[in-house]
């Protein structure tokens, strides 16, 4: 997009109306709290629903199975949004992928409200991860169309827009969790009704204020590029319909050769982004060598986001087990513990943006706070093996060793999360610059493909070992990453 366009569009938006920031940044805002409230508050719950028996509103699936579907689904969640990133580049343009996105993840919990089969459990999460790969990317790109590339309010205004995903993945789970004991469906219908509200609040403000924030289609397709590009999605769902229609019945796919496929394809996929940007010949060789330095930040990141992601799953099943849920003279949803991580996200990221800022020169380094990243997360997973270390498994261990964990790695995501996204950003090849932020979040599909192997060796016999091998895993990889922190620093070329 040309300078004059991206001025135009910035032009076409009224620049003042919410808190001093442009007035459709209140339509993303809204949009993306709904959003976030309905993604998280289904989340909250989901892995409950898939292994409850049946006589609890559950689908009585195997525990551990759920735990692995679980991390599947987050898995191709991130990995959708590269499809969501090229159908808004090349088609839609990032207002409809937004809107379309809205409307599949809607009618996606809306399956999930319907009590039903395991099967229409499936087509509800096919229609949600698509919509959030479609919208989840899409509406950040919006918010930055806000702004002119000079204006001074956009890291501001991300700041801001990032309050609404906290926002909402705080709320959501204390209100859905809230009637998890009542009915699941009610829980997913909430959701449902959350993700409407959103596309009502886009629909009615979009056109008043956001002016031709997102219309703008950046590469799109030529006509022929279009017929073919149609015909062979066409013909590839066609095939995979035929394929499962084939393999389903004969028992050659299940759950577990899925998972096994998408694990490999989370591993398969950085792999080729790597191996195809450092031999590209539009890399240069101060590129490459920056390359190099972001692979050791790579499988940090996928180390820890392997732990922070599984707040979800293992540590929601702790919740749910071995957690004491009368606490206080109330009782306590096993849900409510997923509002955790938003809550100390909105409380501790203005102290530690605070911290970076009084340290300045002499804060750590990129691939230091990566190592910071790993050791928080490390101990994170130490810290719950404490309660049966001192009591044993078989007795009900205070909520307050679950919040303590979930504290811990909040402190490890503040040093690596903003961190990442601004390394990335600076050590892209200027030819692969949204390919490398797509590899950025392929870190946690990655990390969500590992885990759906991983989370099978739980069960409260085994944890002590479970959460001790995990967790000591990144504190080894956290003192290698330290030690090699000057050498990586050196391979990223002039980049701090």
């Amino acid at each position: 997009m040309s300078n004059y366009n991206k001025q135009k569009i910035v032009d076409s938006v009224p620049q003042t109306g919410f808190f001093g920031h442009p007035k459709g940044l209140s339509t993303l805002f809204f949009t993306e709290f709904w959003e976030r409230f309905s993604y998280y508050g289904m989340r909250a719950i989901l892995v409950y629903y898939m292994y409850y028996e049946v006589s609890k509103g559950g689908l009585g699936l195997d525990e551990n199975l759920a735990l692995s579907i679980m991390s599947i689904y987050g898995s191709l969640v991130y990995m959708s949004g590269v499809i969501g990133g090229w159908l808004a580049d090349r088609i839609f343009g990032t207002s409809r992928a937004v809107f379309y996105g809205g409307i599949l993840i809607m009618f996606g919990h809306i399956a999930l409200a319907i009590p039903g089969s395991v099967a229409l459990f499936f087509v509800s999460m096919v229609l949600i991860v698509l919509g959030t790969g479609m919208l989840k990317p899409n509406v950040s790109t919006v918010v930055g169309d806000l702004y002119s590339e000079t204006d001074d309010r956009r890291d501001a205004g991300f700041t801001i827009f990032y309050m609404a995903i906290n926002l909402g993945g705080f709320l959501s789970p204390i209100i859905v969790g809230s009637v998890m004991g009542y009915s699941f469906h009610l829980g997913f219908g909430i959701a449902a009704v959350g993700m409407f509200a959103g596309l009502v609040m886009f629909v009615l403000t979009k056109k008043k204020n956001l002016g031709l924030a997102g219309t703008n289609v950046p590469n799109p397709l030529s006509k022929t590029e279009k017929k073919r590009t149609f015909t062979f999605i066409g013909l590839g769902v066609a095939l995979l319909v035929v394929l499962c229609a084939v393999l389903i019945p004969r028992g050659i796919l299940t759950f577990k050769s899925f998972i096994n496929i998408v694990t490999f394809l989370g591993v398969l996929i950085p792999t080729i982004y790597f191996v195809v940007m450092y031999r590209s010949p539009k890399t240069t060789a101060v590129e490459r060598s920056r390359i190099i330095a972001y692979i050791p930040l790579f499988i940090a990141a996928v180390m820890f986001w392997s732990i922070q992601e599984q707040g979800s799953t293992i540590l929601a099943n702790y919740a749910d087990k071995r957690t004491q849920l009368e606490f206080a003279g109330m009782t306590i949803s096993p849900a409510w513990f997923q509002s955790l991580n938003p809550l100390f996200i909105i409380i501790f990221a203005p102290v530690f943006a605070w911290m970076w800022v009084k340290l300045g020169k002499r804060q750590p380094n990129i691939p230091q706070k990566f190592s910071l990243a790993l050791l928080f997360a490390g101990l994170s997973f130490l810290v719950i093996l404490l309660p049966a270390y001192f009591g044993g498994t078989g007795t009900l261990v205070s909520p307050m060793w679950l919040v303590l964990s979930y504290l811990i790695v909040v402190f490890g995501e503040l040093c690596i999360s903003p961190v990442g996204l601004s390394a990335t950003t600076k050590l892209a090849p200027a030819a692969f610059s949204a390919q490398t932020m797509s590899l950025w979040f392929l870190a946690s599909a990655a990390a969500q493909a590992l885990n759906a192997q991983i989370v099978t060796f739980y069960s409260p016999e085994n944890e002590m070992a479970y959460f001790g091998v995990i967790g000591g895993a990144a504190i080894v990889l956290s003192i290698i990453l330290f030690a090699l922190a000057p050498r990586i620093q050196g391979l990223m070329k002039g980049i701090r």
